[in-house]
C-alpha cells in the first residue's frame, strides 16, 4: 500500500499560464481554487477559457469550497514516463466540485486503494514553482 502523504512537485510539467488561466494559477499561491461563472447565462466552468462554452460570453470567476465528491479515478502502478515513474502507484480522480464544474488531480492523504467513487475529498494546493501550486485532493474531514 502507498499512502501519498507529501507529493512531490520535482519534474512535473509546468502549466501554461496563459491569459485565460492566469488568475486560476495566481489564486493556487494564494490557497483558492477557483472555476469560472459566466454572468450571461451563470453557467460555471474548468478548465479556464477566455469565452463560456454555454452561450460565447466572457466569464467571471468564482471562488469555490474547495470541496468535492470523487467522480472516476484511476489507479496508476506502472508508468514508463518521467517523471510519473517514480511515483507510482498513484490515485488520479475526476472530482465533481460542490459548485458543479470537474476538475482532475492526485489523490493522496489515504492508501491509493482507500480511493473511492463517491469519496469527500477537499483540495490541499502544492507549490510547484513561483508562479503556481498544484491542487492535490485528500479525504475530506468529516
Amino acid at each position: 500500500m502507498t499512502n501519498v502523504t507529501t507529493p512531490p512537485t520535482e519534474g512535473r510539467p509546468v502549466p501554461l499560464l496563459d491569459a485565460a488561466g492566469r488568475p486560476y494559477w495566481e489564486a493556487t499561491l494564494r490557497g483558492e481554487l477557483l472555476v469560472q461563472e459566466c454572468p450571461g447565462c451563470g453557467h460555471r466552468q474548468f478548465y479556464p477559457r477566455q469565452i463560456c462554452v454555454e452561450c460565447g460570453d466572457t466569464p467571471g470567476w468564482l471562488t469555490t469550497e474547495g470541496r468535492g465528491t470523487v467522480h472516476t479515478f484511476s489507479v496508476v502502478r506502472q508508468q514508463g514516463a518521467y517523471p510519473f515513474n517514480q511515483w507510482t502507484p498513484y490515485a488520479v480522480a475526476v472530482v465533481e466540485l460542490d459548485e458543479g464544474p470537474r476538475i482532475m488531480g492526485n489523490v493522496i492523504g489515504c492508501e491509493v486503494d482507500e480511493v473511492r467513487i463517491g469519496m469527500r475529498v477537499e483540495v490541499e494546493f502544492v507549490p510547484l514553482n513561483e508562479e503556481a501550486s498544484l491542487p492535490f485532493w485528500r479525504p475530506a474531514a468529516t
